[in-house]
């Protein structure tokens, strides 16, 4: 989302950079203190108006709730690092679908603007939405992101949502090549929701990157089954756009046979992909979409889909 000129201008001052980080820290941590199941309540009834129900968990969160606070699979964890990731695509056999990395960084002054490509992305490694755009030919705060992603580099991101994945990644910042899609401004994005190594949901979304590489909050999104055929009727917390925009892609069914290998190991994850004239580029692996605090409709698919998460033996 785009920056507050307030938290840009604080952040071009020492002084006022550390204090705002202190609050910043501070509305952060205030509930580190709850236990995970207490604070999983608290999370979600903040989020959802829901309450949870983990005693007997039915519904899609109250499941992915469920597998948050029980599994610990070190899997997890290689899977959710964005950098370490790659090692699991590759030893699934499809490093061809990994986009180019161009460097590995322990903070953003490591970086080598003179010596990398004229554009890239940069991101941490370990939570979502700490991304820039470096374009030589445009402006670049890098007071701002130096300050910004050393910032982060310092967070344990565990401590967000209680993500057990994300507790002992080793945090990085990475660069990466930019993928551009003729027509777009961003990349469509393919999410596929795999249930015990199954494609049983694709989430096709659009818009969902900003021009300063930011996640946007107003990118919209459609639900379709395993074949690619739209549920008109169902929303995962997003607004749905015209099925026209984002119609079926080449070598769709390449995406679910990749998405489908990518989770075979685990009881749910999501798989994002993008596809760019049918050449497929792997996006990342989530285990607990939206937090685990989606707002679904109806309320038959909230039931259905966590009878697809199998919780059995934990």
């Amino acid at each position: 989302m785009s920056v507050h000129p307030l938290k840009r201008f604080l952040y071009h001052h020492t002084v006022t950079a550390k204090t705002y980080n202190v609050i910043r820290n501070y509305r952060r941590n205030k509930y580190n203190k709850l236990s995970d199941e207490e604070f999983a309540r608290q999370y979600y009834r903040r989020r959802t108006g829901r309450e949870l129900h983990l005693e007997n968990p039915e519904t899609f969160d109250d499941k992915l709730w469920y597998l948050k606070l029980h599994v610990r699979d070190p899997l997890l964890t290689v899977c959710s690092d964005k950098y370490r990731v790659r090692e699991y695509v590759e030893q699934c056999g499809l490093g061809h679908i990994l986009n180019e990395l161009y460097g590995v960084y322990d903070s953003f002054e490591e970086i080598p603007f003179d010596s990398l490509p004229d554009r890239f992305i940069i991101k941490c490694n370990h939570t979502s939405d700490v991304n820039a755009i470096y374009d030589r030919e445009k402006p670049f705060d890098a007071v701002y992101h130096k300050n910004e992603f050393n910032y982060w580099l310092k967070r344990n991101a565990f401590w967000g949502s209680r993500e057990w994945n994300y507790k002992d990644i080793e945090r990085k910042i990475i660069c990466e090549k930019i993928l551009t899609q003729p027509g777009r401004s961003s990349l469509d994005d393919y999410k596929f929701m795999c249930f015990g190594g199954q494609v049983k949901l694709v989430f096709g979304e659009i818009g969902i990157c900003q021009e300063d590489g930011s996640h946007n909050p107003d990118s919209v999104r459609n639900v379709y089954d395993r074949d690619y055929n739209l549920l008109e009727n169902v929303r995962f917390t997003r607004k749905n756009f015209p099925p026209e925009l984002l119609p079926k892609p080449a070598n769709y069914d390449k995406m679910v046979e990749y998405a489908e290998i990518l989770s075979k190991p685990f009881r749910h994850v999501r798989v994002d992909l993008y596809n760019i004239e049918g050449r497929i580029y792997f996006g990342e692996m989530t285990f607990y979409h939206q937090g685990c605090s989606s707002i679904v409709t109806p309320e038959e698919m909230y039931y259905e889909a966590g009878s697809w998460i199998d919780i059995s033996g934990l």
